[in-house]
């Protein structure tokens, strides 16, 4: 039973995460924290930073992750294929008929207007995360629990991501580094 509502509930994602990882965040936080209380959601924010960190996007490695920690490693199999299961279909799909009839300016405008809703799902994703580094684990804003290091970290790594434009990869380590010699110091 464990393993049909982990390919059902991944399936949900894979069909409905248009626009990639980020805009699947809210969708997973939805399945996996509020409906299904699989992990609470310092843990989905702790999961969200593993899946960044290892290869593949977000979804998949969320799903695995999810997978194994439910019901071991046929759990993640199962999530995992609930979730590249639409994705697998839809590709094929669209891919036919986007060669088929790209030049149709109905087809143009759909795409077109899926744009803002992709942004939106992106931008709520941060949000969320946002809010837990500087106020903590809760989604809720309290001000006592305001993070002023996580403000600095955080507007330091835009600076370098931004106006040096140095290498993501490095901004994370860096980030990383600069947050443990804080833990350490207070």
């Amino acid at each position: 039973m464990i393993y049909l509502q982990l390919f059902l509930s991944f399936l949900q994602i894979g069909a409905f995460s248009f626009g990639g990882g980020y805009a699947a965040m809210p969708l997973i936080q939805s399945q996996i924290v509020d409906l299904h209380h699989w992990l609470d959601f310092k843990e989905f924010t702790d999961l969200i930073t593993i899946s960044q960190m290892t290869p593949g996007p977000i979804a998949i490695n969320s799903a695995t992750f999810v997978g194994t920690k439910i019901a071991g490693i046929p759990g993640a199999i199962a999530a995992t294929l609930g979730c590249i299961l639409p994705s697998c279909i839809l590709v094929t799909i669209i891919a036919y008929f986007y060669l088929k009839y790209r030049h149709m300016r109905f087809l143009q405008n759909i795409l077109n207007y899926l744009r803002p809703a992709v942004v939106a799902l992106i931008a709520t994703a941060g949000v969320t995360i946002m809010i837990s580094a500087l106020f903590g684990s809760e989604a809720t804003i309290i001000l006592n629990n305001f993070r002023i290091h996580q403000l600095i970290i955080f507007l330091f790594c835009v600076f370098m991501l931004w106006y040096k434009k140095s290498n993501p990869i490095f901004v994370m380590i860096l980030s990383g580094i600069l947050n443990v010699i804080y833990q350490t110091i207070i």
